[in-house]
């Protein structure tokens, strides 16, 4: 399935949260985990200042942790933000 934004909103695929700390320890499911919120880009839509950011599919960001939607396509979570909600690229 291909998806396909529309107007100024990006595709994210979500980073996976990490089960261990920096110091080796695991954290359990019942842990109070902080969510990490940058993802790779899956999918750009074709918005004028989408376009003005110079995203590219492939690349990581960080985003607004209340932003966007959640959604899940074939068990795998992704969300849908706009533009407004994209904080910094990873590099």
């Amino acid at each position: 399935m291909k998806l396909h934004p529309l107007g100024d909103r990006v595709v994210v695929k979500p980073t996976p949260q990490e089960e261990m700390t920096k110091s080796g320890l695991y954290l359990p499911d019942t842990a109070d985990k902080e969510k990490k919120a940058e993802g790779e880009i899956i999918a750009i839509g074709n918005g004028e200042k989408v376009r003005k950011l110079n995203l590219k599919v492939g690349q990581k960001v960080v985003y607004s942790q209340y932003g966007g939607s959640e959604f899940k396509v074939d068990k795998v979570e992704y969300k849908i933000l706009g533009e407004d909600d994209l904080l910094a690229v990873l590099e």
